[in-house]
């Protein structure tokens, strides 16, 4: 990966992988919400560095809910206007590899089942009917 590409919402190149490997050695919540913020805007609009993060992120959802959570607020994302359908084209493994660990888990009836069910429309890649259940629910 070339990481001097991949710009966050603040345009640095040099944070996401530093954050990365703090979320993959530890649980730091700070890190968590550092690169939350970093790599989707306002839970809206997604940036290279977003989808450059996605395998990675994906890679380690199988044992954290924020990283399971984060991959899931990417793919909904991808349906806005974010200028990177090569990159997200690049991320269709890890696509699918999400894909299989949001099915185990609504299958366990987790309590976040509405949120992990929107993320799951998302990588059936429907974009649109999630962001819509998403406005309705609360």
């Amino acid at each position: 990966m070339n990481w001097a590409q991949m710009y966050d919402c603040y345009g640095d190149v040099h944070r996401v992988p530093e954050l990365l490997e703090r979320v993959g050695h530890d649980d730091d919540t700070e890190a968590w919400d550092e690169l939350s913020y970093r790599l989707v805007l306002e839970r809206d609009l997604v940036f290279p560095a977003g989808f450059a993060a996605l395998p990675r992120l994906v890679r380690l959802a199988s044992r954290s809910a924020r990283a399971r959570g984060l991959a899931g607020t990417i793919t909904r994302c991808a349906a806005g206007g974010h200028g990177c359908d090569d990159l997200l084209a690049d991320c269709a493994d890890a696509i699918a590899e999400l894909r299989k660990l949001l099915d185990r888990h609504l299958r366990s009836r987790p309590a976040d089942y509405l949120a992990t069910f929107l993320d799951w429309l998302a990588v059936e890649e429907q974009y649109h009917l999630s962001a819509v259940v998403g406005e309705h629910r609360g």
